[in-house]
């Protein structure tokens, strides 16, 4: 018979990163995408030249895609993070799952108010595709099965380290330099801000777990270290394939800037990661969100 936690002397790990961010979430996660008003935005996307709304669109659409593909495949985690009793990384993921698809309200509601309601596939590349549609949910799924740390590890490198880490922390700098210094779509960017702070959490979490586990079983960090290298050219890849000769909205050296952009976050990822193998776990639970860049 499994034990009940928080009647027993165990209670909850208050003190635990896993609890704060669940504390942080009930804080800073509840704003609602549909009490943002798109009224200048509309305006705003009406001024835009054709290539500058496709730049916008492309952007968009790849984000709708992306936040519904990582709300749809973050379950298995959460299973196995409760079967496991770690009560406290499952709250947090309870907060982690509603905001995510939060996020793809969102989107959903930035592309009705432009009266964009059509058929935005053809944004998603091969590149794309073979990362949300085959890469993600595969390392996902593999955990309705497999509960080894090497498949916990393997998926939150995918879901963590990499589509939140490198590719969404990639899109939103494209957002702001698209969207920022022009004064144009105030509530999207708003919308982003929102999203970034939340992501900020999430990615924090990814990065504890996976110190947890490189920790508690240190020839992690090579399984992590090698997917990472796997998926760096897909990153490299999408961001040539949105590579337009001239920016829409006069950013100089915007591609070599974004591809910088990526390149570093790579690095970062791996960089933090790299010093769990040094940490007790006791460390580990106990670090502070000021460790994080958490938003």
């Amino acid at each position: 018979m499994r034990m009940i936690q928080t009647t027993s002397s165990k209670g909850l790990a208050e003190e635990s990163l896993p609890y704060k961010l669940y504390q942080k979430a009930k804080k800073l996660g509840v704003w609602n995408p549909a009490d943002l008003d798109f009224t200048q935005d509309v305006k705003d996307w009406e001024t835009f030249n054709e290539e500058q709304k496709e730049q916008i669109l492309k952007l968009i659409s790849q984000f709708q895609g992306g936040e519904e593909a990582v709300t749809r495949d973050l379950l298995p985690l959460m299973m196995v993070i409760a079967k496991e009793g770690r009560l406290e990384e499952e709250m947090f993921l309870t907060t982690f799952l509603f905001e995510e698809a939060k996020h793809t309200e969102f989107f959903r509601i930035v592309l009705n108010a432009l009266g964009e309601n059509g058929d935005l596939t053809r944004y998603h590349s091969d590149t794309y595709n073979t990362i949300f549609n085959e890469i993600l949910p595969a390392s996902m799924e593999r955990l309705e099965k497999d509960h080894s740390p090497e498949a916990i590890a393997e998926a939150s490198t995918v879901y963590n380290m990499f589509v939140e880490g490198v590719l969404a922390e990639t899109g939103y700098f494209g957002f702001y330099q698209s969207l920022e210094e022009t004064g144009k779509m105030p509530s999207l960017l708003k919308g982003i801000g929102y999203l970034k702070r939340d992501e900020s959490r999430h990615i924090a979490y990814g990065t504890f777990l996976l110190q947890r586990l490189i920790s508690e079983h240190p020839h992690i960090f090579d399984i992590v270290a090698k997917k990472m290298e796997q998926l760096a050219p897909l990153a490299i890849k999408l961001n040539q394939e949105g590579k337009t000769e001239d920016n829409p909205f006069g950013k100089e050296d915007g591609f070599k800037q974004t591809m910088n952009f990526t390149m570093r976050q790579l690095s970062v990822r791996m960089e933090i990661l790299a010093r769990a193998k040094s940490k007790k776990i006791d460390e580990i639970y106990k670090q502070q969100m000021k460790d994080f860049d958490i938003v």
